[in-house]
């Protein structure tokens, strides 16, 4: 065996240390009242099947007033709901039946940015250069004769320059705004006191209303280098995984600040509030400042998303992830696919390279295999829930769906679509609303009758993985989740805690967590031995004839009395 990698202290018993959270995105997730977009009566009247599949948790995606540039990423009011998905009473109906379900739920909260239909960005586009309101955004001159160039190189995370001009009073060009991602998403300003009260009012609107958590996008976004210096030639701006020492607007230390102030929000209530932070960032030694004791509870492990179903790579993410939390004392938090990315199965079913990808645009070049990714994903799935710490599934991804790549041109709605033009097919792909049952679109995702097709058109395909058509069927991808999450549940060993690797053949993954629990993945072309007298709890595949486990394939086993 090989030395002991130590997971973080278990003597809290915070739930989300070892909890499973599911994450539904709100307009493809189900729709209550048949206008083909997800709503809150669709999540209320899921939530049996949520609870059944045995979560702790779920992770609601942006449901406030919104244009809807980028799919609610744009907020116009950040404590009140979009008419499309239902209302402040209706929100609150959710958390209280959620509850009931034992069920916690955490919101998604936009920090980095508002709508430019957002009041206080009128406000700014009304007011003068320098006036208090402009204060609250990035407004700056611009270069050049005139001002007629951006006031720096910066680029757009969605493609085009992250500059845009705006237009004064009798058409005279004015100021540039900043937008790391869309133009209808300007980019506040964090020095502002007025952005740290207001979003110090929001947490405390929704947690005041029983909410359990946060989910922080782009959270290491939020701070700018004093100047907002170039970046340079030959440096993808788009990147925020950057590894860049003193980058001038990803990863900048003094974003901690911001949130050591908002774990005191949390911490402040009877039941104290959590926090996990999107935090694209080009270490785990990086990631792990932002779960420090005083700070957020978790982020998300974008290395282990991105990790190529290999298991040098793998396990070098699985250690490298546990040694950098454990420094601060943290549970990890696992994660295979989410709204902003290809779902894995998809990403599995290409020839695995040692490169890390998480796109769509990164695998369109190559021929896939879905048979091959869903039967990756489903050992995935049994490697992700036994590692130490709390997980993350994106709806769908219980039903093995994959993305759907060949959405039609004149449908797709992400931003990246437009701002690439049209040479990158974005994220709609990972979005397309779930199928509960029949055998015709809508798949039960809206109402019988119902007036609109749902918002993105759904395979034909999918009909074969519907919840209804794998419910019950021990082979199915819904009952090997359940399976997983249950057990998950009733076994000491998972969750927070230690792991200790066990020796095994270079294209394998077997580790023991105590008490009494294995878990061996075979990521070789050929079937693997189990280990002698293993009590086998389940696998993603059927054992072989031998007893032997296949490729691309996972088990979990009892080691009590081995």
């Amino acid at each position: 065996m090989s030395a002991v990698t130590t997971g973080p202290d278990t003597t809290t018993g915070a739930w989300w240390r070892s909890a499973v959270i599911y994450q539904v995105y709100i307009r493809s997730f189900a729709d209550g009242n048949g206008d083909g977009i997800g709503d809150i009566a669709g999540i209320r009247s899921r939530l049996p099947y949520l609870a059944g599949l045995g979560i702790d948790a779920l992770w609601i995606n942006p449901w406030y007033p919104s244009p809807m540039a980028d799919a609610g990423y744009d907020v116009s009011d950040y404590r009140s709901i979009a008419p499309e998905f239902g209302t402040l009473d209706e929100a609150a109906a959710l958390v209280r039946e959620a509850h009931e379900h034992g069920l916690k739920v955490v919101l998604d909260i936009v920090p980095n940015h508002t709508s430019d239909r957002h009041p206080w960005f009128q406000e700014a586009l009304a007011a003068e250069p320098g006036s208090p309101e402009r204060q609250r955004y990035l407004f700056r001159p611009g270069r050049g004769e005139g001002g007629d160039l951006p006031p720096n190189d910066w680029r757009s995370v969605f493609g085009g320059p992250a500059w845009t001009r705006v237009t004064q009073p009798g058409g005279i060009p004015g100021e540039w705004y900043l937008h790391l991602f869309a133009p209808e998403q300007p980019d506040v300003d964090w020095t502002s006191p007025d952005v740290r009260a207001d979003f110090e009012k929001t947490l405390r609107f929704w947690f005041d209303r029983e909410v359990d958590g946060f989910r922080i996008d782009v959270a290491h976004s939020l701070v700018k280098a004093p100047g907002l210096p170039d970046l340079g030639p030959d440096v993808d701006t788009s990147n925020s995984m950057t590894d860049r020492t003193d980058h001038p607007h990803w990863d900048r230390d003094e974003v901690h600040q911001i949130f050591r102030g908002w774990r005191a929000i949390a911490d402040a209530y009877d039941q104290p509030r959590i926090f996990v932070a999107e935090a694209w960032v080009g270490r785990p030694e990086r990631l792990a400042l932002y779960v420090r004791p005083d700070e957020l509870h978790t982020a998300f492990n974008f290395d282990f998303l991105r990790a190529p179903w290999r298991a040098a790579q793998l396990r070098a993410t699985i250690d490298t992830t546990l040694a950098a939390h454990a420094e601060v004392g943290a549970p990890p938090t696992w994660v295979l696919s989410n709204h902003d990315v290809a779902r894995h199965a998809s990403r599995y079913a290409r020839p695995q390279s040692e490169r890390a990808v998480h796109a769509l645009q990164d695998l369109l070049d190559q021929p896939a295999d879905l048979a091959l990714g869903r039967r990756r994903a489903r050992a995935a799935t049994l490697l992700m829930l036994a590692l130490p710490g709390g997980a993350y599934v994106y709806q769908g991804e219980e039903l093995g769906l994959e993305e759907v790549e060949d959405l039609p041109d004149e449908l797709l709605q992400d931003p990246t679509w437009a701002r690439s033009e049209h040479s990158d097919r974005g994220r709609d792909g990972c979005r397309v609303p779930l199928p509960w049952s029949g055998k015709e679109p809508p798949f039960g995702f809206s109402p019988e009758g119902a007036a609109a097709a749902p918002w993105l058109p759904q395979p034909a395909g999918w009909r074969a993985l519907t919840a209804e058509a794998q419910e019950g069927d021990p082979e199915s991808t819904l009952e090997l989740y359940r399976t997983a999450l249950h057990l998950r549940r009733g076994l000491a060993a998972l969750g927070d805690g230690p792991l200790q690797w066990i020796d095994s053949p270079p294209d394998a993954l077997h580790f023991r967590r105590e008490p009494g629990f294995a878990c061996l993945v075979n990521l070789s072309a050929e079937p693997l031995p189990l280990p002698p007298g293993a009590d086998v709890l389940m696998t993603s595949e059927p054992l072989d004839r031998g007893g032997r486990l296949p490729s691309d394939a996972a088990a979990w086993f009892s080691t009590e009395g081995s």
